[in-house]
């Protein structure tokens, strides 16, 4: 039985990788490589809307939307997950891991924008995601619901319960906490948080994002400074392990292709669907500034904080045997570069990545239950589920923890694939307009429904 459950696991994983790789190519192609090609219209569109948030604004401006994308993308996946594709699939994982956020992104910028094109208002901000445009783009209700139900338990639920898994296991190894005492406390102040609605977790996300991101990127830069001659030898441990021809006869490319699409999708979660669901949120001119700024957030999380944690764990000299896995993997490895400190860092910054993931999860699954129902018991009632499932995520073990989030993820990212590549056509429209606006010299292209004809009255908010 054993052997029939991993057979079907692996086929499962080839699948989903077929899928990504498949949908993530063609949206290069069809976009003409807008991940690459607009990369500094990216840069500024960000700089300029964090520069733009006012006090006492209603609207989730464009970066706290981006703020709470990162604080779902930004956690466990950057630190535990990352040692966890090292230890099983070998450093060859962490290539495979950067492959599929460089061409993931072009998935991150179609689903993103077509968030935004079929938002719809809500009482404190816009609403919208994945769900949202299945019903209103693609007529198809009942798929809005089937993937309301499964972010909704993928984000609200296990990925949440990875979260508090980790960062228990940090606390423990660093401090020897229990992990009883601070799943509790997280419950707690998860809790009070959420039940402040969108607005007050748009602003705790905008406040911890930028800070933990910062402060962890200057750690990993401080290391490899320290082991600068060393990082030759490290890039080339990454692409001969990808690549090399002992690790092909072995399975290991395999197994390290594997480790990289599962823990890097986990990680940046581009096409999985659940970005849209921020990025919906935000008030901005033209739908594709959303999206730009979307994929943005994929970069961010894979480019840069995960191969921070991959050069500190590899640059270190920590074994890499198996016999240690998850973040206690990155404490070891920060623990051999800094001493004692280095444990204890980790569990900080696991802190406030971990918090701030769940934060966001929560969202993500909030939006989708508006979708499902307009009942505010049945909201208060997944509020509460959320916080045990944090706490049950603090007592169970980390093989359930990423079981479970893993076989979710799957379920979730294909139905998504699907939508957005029979809706496709409508973001490259919209691209299409944004640069002809931009060519025209208009600075801030501006987009209103008309411009689609074929869908106008398929649109609310433009």
């Amino acid at each position: 039985m054993d052997i029939i459950n991993c057979i079907n696991n692996v086929l499962w994983t080839y699948i989903l990788i077929a899928v990504l790789l498949g949908c993530a190519l063609w949206f290069t192609i069809k976009t003409k490589f807008v991940q690459f090609r607009m990369i500094s219209e990216m840069i500024r569109l960000l700089g300029e809307s964090a520069g733009k948030n006012k006090t006492g604004e209603k609207h989730i401006s464009s970066f706290q939307a981006f703020a709470i994308s990162i604080a779902s993308r930004v956690g466990t996946g950057n630190l535990a997950g990352v040692a966890t594709a090292i230890a099983v699939g070998g450093p060859g994982a962490i290539f495979w891991m950067w492959i599929i956020a460089l061409f993931g992104a072009s998935s991150s910028f179609v689903e993103s924008t077509l968030a935004q094109l079929y938002k719809i208002k809500g009482k404190d901000s816009y609403i919208g995601g994945p769900a949202y445009y299945m019903r209103n783009g693609l007529k198809k209700a009942w798929m809005g619901s089937v993937f309301a139900v499964l972010i909704t338990i993928t984000f609200g639920f296990a990925f949440n319960s990875v979260q508090s898994n980790a960062l228990c296991d940090a606390f423990e190894h660093a401090f020897g906490f229990d992990h009883a005492l601070v799943g509790f406390t997280i419950m707690i102040a998860t809790l009070l948080i959420i039940f402040g609605g969108v607005q007050r977790i748009a602003k705790v996300s905008s406040i911890i994002v930028p800070v933990m991101a910062l402060g962890y990127i200057v750690l990993a830069f401080i290391v490899v400074l320290m082991n600068i001659t060393e990082l030759p030898s490290v890039i080339k441990i990454i692409i001969s392990h990808a690549f090399g021809w002992r690790e092909a006869l072995g399975g290991g490319v395999g197994i390290a292709l594997m480790q990289g699409i599962k823990r890097g999708l986990f990680s940046n979660e581009a096409g999985m669907g659940s970005a849209p669901n921020a990025a919906a949120t935000a008030h901005v001119t033209h739908p594709v500034k959303q999206g730009l700024i979307q994929t943005l957030g994929v970069f961010t999380d894979t480019l840069i904080i995960c191969t921070c944690t991959a050069f500190i764990i590899l640059c270190s000299g920590v074994p890499l045997d198996g016999s240690t896995n998850g973040v206690q993997l990155t404490q070891d490895a920060l623990t051999n570069e800094i001493g004692s400190a280095g444990s204890i860092f980790v569990a900080v910054a696991l802190f406030f990545f971990a918090f701030s993931s769940i934060l966001g999860n929560y969202y993500y699954g909030e939006s989708n239950i508006r979708y499902l129902t307009p009942h505010k018991y049945i909201l208060n009632i997944y509020r509460v589920l959320v916080g045990g499932m944090v706490l049950f995520g603090s007592l169970t073990t980390l093989e359930t923890a990423w079981g479970l989030a893993d076989i979710t993820m799957g379920l979730m990212a294909l139905c998504n694939l699907i939508a957005i590549t029979l809706l496709g056509k409508q973001a490259f429209k919209l691209l299409d307009d944004y640069r002809m606006q931009k060519r025209a010299g208009i600075k801030d292209p501006i987009f209103t429904k008309d411009r689609l004809k074929e869908i106008e009255n398929d649109l609310e908010c433009w």
